[in-house]
Parts: C-alpha cells; sequence; structure tokens
C-alpha cells in the first residue's frame, strides 16, 4: 500500500533527476567547449544559473517532506543523502562555469603542446564517466554502482598528478599552462563530488557510511 511520503519521495526524487542530467550536460559542454571551442561560455553559464536555481525548490521539497511527515530510518536517509546530491550536483555546475570562464579569458586547448591535450582530454572523459555514473547510481539506487567510482576516482587523480608534474618539467609559464593547470584542478574537484554522491548513494541504499576516496 502506497503512503503519504512516497508521492512527496517520488516528486523530490524526481526533481533532483531532473538536476542530474542537467548537471551532466553542463560539465560535457564546458570541457568539449575548453579542447574543441564548439560551445559559447554564455552558454555554460546559463545550465550553470540554471542547476542553481534548481537546487532550491529541491531543498524546500526536502524540508517540507520532513516537517510535514517526520521520516525515520531508510525514508529519513534518502531525504538527507537526495539534500547532499543536490549540493554536489550544484558543485559539479560551479565547476563547469570555471572552466568555462578560464577558456573565456585564456582560450583553449588551441596553442597546447599535443602531448598536454592528450593527457586534459584523457581526464576530462574520465571525468565525465564519472559524472555519468553518478547519475545512473541515482537513479537506480544502486549502491554497487556507485562504489565503482572509487577506482575511477582513482584514475582521474593519477592523471591529474602526472599532469602536474609534466607542468613542473616544461619551466616555462605560458597562457597553456595556466590555463591547464586551472582546468585539470576543476575536473579534480569533480570527480571528487562524483565520489561524493557514490557516497551518498551507499548510504541511503544500505545505511552504510562509507569512504569511496
Amino acid at each position: 500500500m502506497k503512503r503519504l511520503i512516497d508521492s512527496g519521495l517520488e516528486q523530490l526524487a524526481s526533481m533532483l533527476f531532473r538536476m542530474g542530467e542537467l548537471a551532466q550536460k553542463t560539465v560535457s559542454l564546458s570541457i568539449m567547449n575548453y579542447l574543441e571551442g564548439t560551445h559559447t561560455p554564455a552558454q555554460v553559464k546559463t545550465l550553470s544559473d540554471t542547476l542553481s536555481e534548481m537546487a532550491e525548490p529541491i531543498e524546500d521539497t526536502a524540508f517540507e517532506i520532513i516537517a510535514r511527515f517526520q521520516p525515520v530510518a531508510s525514508d529519513l536517509r534518502i531525504v538527507k543523502s537526495y539534500m547532499k546530491i543536490c549540493y554536489d550536483f550544484r558543485r559539479y555546475g560551479r565547476y563547469a562555469l570555471d572552466i568555462s570562464q578560464i577558456y573565456e579569458r585564456l582560450s583553449g586547448m588551441g596553442e597546447c603542446d599535443i602531448s598536454f591535450r592528450e593527457t586534459i582530454e584523457k581526464m576530462g572523459l574520465e571525468t565525465l564517466e564519472m559524472v555519468g555514473t553518478s547519475i545512473e547510481a541515482l537513479r537506480n539506487h544502486d549502491p554497487e554502482l556507485a562504489k565503482t567510482l572509487a577506482e575511477m576516482e582513482k584514475k582521474v587523480d593519477k592523471l591529474y598528478y602526472s599532469y602536474l608534474d609534466k607542468l613542473i618539467e616544461t619551466k616555462t609559464t605560458t597562457g597553456c599552462t595556466i590555463s591547464s593547470l586551472l582546468v585539470v584542478r576543476y575536473l579534480e574537484r569533480i570527480a571528487d563530488h562524483a565520489t561524493y554522491i557514490g557516497e551518498s548513494i551507499v548510504y541511503l541504499a544500505t545505511g552504510q557510511k562509507t569512504r569511496l576516496r
């Protein structure tokens, strides 16, 4: 039998899924823009602003569920986890906007050495895969899929630190080195937030608190 709280949880989940899909699109456009110059920074800013606007009604709905139904056990875990994931989706948008603004101010990878470009492309693809996995795991409340984010995050970290080593070896400062350093840092932070989402999914599905990074 369907409970009164179930409709509220379904509404909250639907709102969060839409936010997740938009967050994925925002990160993808931002990375592709930096690598290829295929989109305008204004597009990314509009999407990032929309993500911020979507966060408030999600938070309001979560508080309304708590106030009306006083959830306990698994229901409370779901509401709490959804609120945390909402914040992480918002951070996806914020870092995507940061990458876009770097492109606008310092340009993208056009003037960079091919080896730099290859590393950032790999890191960007790995990060995008993490974002997609975090959203899929959320949609299915799949703790095992969420746990795979731990190994994926290690790959991103490895690329990040290898890139830092490569920058040190160049011993020069150019627009490319400055912009790429900032971008790989933002990608690394997006990957971190993907693992945070994974941790929230494990918690809401199993009640277990775990660290994936």
